[in-house]
């Protein structure tokens, strides 16, 4: 530039080196470099320096060992071998991000952390846990320099979520592609932004528990924090969620979505969020549907969120995959589970917002009415649901209540439903006598399947069939199964009680006849004969006590022949006793 300024012919050269990297201060580091000076290469200015001597031209073709390659040979086997080095490099990189680019220096550190992330820490020795869990056997971990036996982490932990958190939101949502184009799992990809946002969105803690305290490391006690425009951070980082199912991962997306709605987001960004959301709804909370309201609106809740969350979740396919249980927080259940668990979960969220005096009854019945009917096997919590409303709407009309009740299937109430619907002062007659009706045709029904069922147990022949069909009659609803079982039970005692009776019957007779031989006997006891043996008398017998004597002995002894004899010769001559 100074030689192509001679023609001129001024006095002084001056210039100006636009766009210079660094400022001045790497500018003098070059200089002091031109001038045999010794200068110090540092992970902070290491990536500056480089793109300096690029600027400049310093090749090895003006001078042996110049500082392009000299700042290139310390990036190479110095910055990139380091995790801490390589961290404090690409979070100083913000003032020649667009140089450092185009000379690929920052994918190579994006490479680079990757490859130490998805390798065992302690091939590279980095970093080192200063607070952390020394619970995983074997190891390397070192205190003071000295190893404590203590092993870190292995690559599938949370060990460097806390030294990446301090990079800016454009290098981390790089950094977390690379890793995901490197294979690292998504678990773990996961579980670091959403360490990353709940950093950076303060908000995020109050619907979030167990997440209060921050692992800290070595490298994290020389990063400062980056600055962060939080809308901007929240609609990149929704870019980077994974989609797959987890508690922990719906009750973050949640709250993700309670600070998208304050910090007013862009509708795509809602919609996203809204979408994943829907897709393992059956995995929320009650308390974090409950979204309040942050605009104009009348109504307490953000109704119009949950409502769009059910139909994405009817819309949605089932080919959204889960975390690994091991390894992340996750309730698994059966295919058929979650609309059962929907349904429940959106009844209990329509009973909570029953009571906002605001809502319309438009807004209740597309809350029920978004789910399918297959979807409850009883109504008993949308019958609870417009109980609580209509207690907390006493204005509503006739009309009005008849219309949001078309949306229950009394057929599906269990007996205590009924039983309370029939008494509810707040429900209109029309309903009150439907609900009578379907009350006693289900206790027709399900006692009439009860006979038949012990009917078919009281059968001789056979084992016992019941028909699918006939089966399915009797045990349609939760709540007439405890009166089939109870009237089974009733007849049972029933039967014990009439086998008792008939014992008691048999027991009475016994006794009965007990009683007339101990009578008779005592009769014969009371006798005129006996009486006299007792005081020693002797009565002369009759004919009529010969005749009977002998007819009751059927093997009479000769003293009893002689005895019978002289009792005949004696009733021939006189009919008198005599006493001896």
């Amino acid at each position: 530039m100074f030689e192509e300024s001679q023609g001129i012919h001024e006095a002084k050269f001056t210039t100006s080196l636009e766009g210079f990297p660094g400022g001045p201060d790497i500018f003098l580091i070059a200089v002091k470099f031109c001038y045999g000076v010794r200068v110090e290469l540092t992970p902070r200015n290491i990536i500056m320096v480089y793109c300096a001597a690029d600027y400049l031209g310093m090749t090895d073709a003006y001078g042996e060992e110049n500082l392009l390659s000299k700042s290139e040979s310390f990036f190479h086997k110095t910055i990139l071998r380091n995790w801490k080095d390589c961290i404090l490099a690409l979070q100083s990189s913000d003032p020649v991000m667009p140089m450092a680019e185009k000379l690929h220096i920052i994918s190579k550190c994006l490479n680079s952390l990757s490859m130490m992330v998805s390798t065992d820490p302690s091939l590279f020795g980095w970093p080192m846990m200063m607070y952390g869990s020394l619970q995983s056997p074997g190891g390397s971990i070192l205190w003071n320099g000295i190893n404590t036996g203590a092993r870190i982490r292995s690559s599938e932990s949370d060990w460097w979520f806390e030294d990446i958190s301090y990079l800016n939101v454009l290098l981390f949502k790089r950094l977390i592609q690379t890793m995901e184009a490197r294979g690292i799992r998504s678990e773990n990809l996961a579980g670091a932004i959403m360490y990353y946002t709940r950093k950076y969105l303060p908000g995020l803690g109050r619907w979030q528990s167990g997440h209060s305290g921050k692992t800290m490391t070595v490298a994290s006690f020389s990063l400062t924090p980056a600055a962060v425009d939080q809308r901007v951070l929240l609609e990149s980082i929704e870019k980077l969620l994974p989609e797959k199912k987890g508690k922990s991962f719906c009750r973050f997306l949640l709250g993700l979505l309670r600070v998208a709605l304050i910090l007013g987001v862009n509708q795509t960004c809602k919609e996203s969020l809204m979408r994943k959301i829907g897709m393992q709804l059956e995995l929320a909370t009650l308390d974090s549907l409950l979204i309040p309201t942050y605009s104009d609106s009348d109504t307490l809740y953000n109704t119009d969120c949950v409502e769009q969350m059910v139909h994405h979740f009817i819309s949605s396919e089932p080919r959204i995959t889960s975390f690994s249980p091991a390894s992340f927080d996750l309730e698994t259940s059966p295919l058929s589970g979650p609309l059962r668990k929907v349904a429940k979960l959106m009844d209990s969220y329509i009973a909570e917002v029953a009571s906002d005096v605001n809502l319309k009854p438009g807004k209740i019945r597309s809350l029920a009415e978004a789910l399918p009917e297959s979807s409850r096997s009883l109504h008993d919590g949308l019958y609870r649901a417009l109980d609580i409303y209509f207690k907390a709407h006493p204005w509503l009309s006739e009309k009005e209540k008849e219309q949001l009740c078309n949306i229950i299937d009394y057929q599906k109430l269990s007996i205590d439903a009924c039983a309370h619907a029939s008494q509810n002062e707040r429900l209109p007659l029309r309903v009150v006598l439907q609900v009578l009706f379907f009350e006693q045709m289900q206790l027709r029904t399900a006692l009439a399947g009860c006979l038949h069922v012990l009917d078919n147990e009281n059968a001789p022949a056979g084992p016992i069939t019941i028909s699918s069909d006939m089966a399915g009659q009797i045990v349609q609803r939760d709540g007439w199964v405890a009166v089939v079982r109870e009237n089974q039970v009733l007849k049972v005692d029933l039967e014990r009680m009439r086998s008792r009776v008939g014992e008691l019957e048999e027991e009475f007779t016994k006794m009965k006849q007990e009683m007339k031989k101990v009578s008779k006997t005592h009769s014969s006891l009371n006798s005129p004969r006996m009486v006299a043996r007792r005081i020693g008398c002797k009565l002369l017998p009759r004919v009529s006590d010969a005749q009977a004597d002998t007819v009751d002995s059927t093997a009479p002894t000769p003293r009893a022949s002689v005895e019978q004899a002289r009792s005949s010769y004696h009733s021939g001559h006189r009919k008198t006793f005599s006493l001896f």
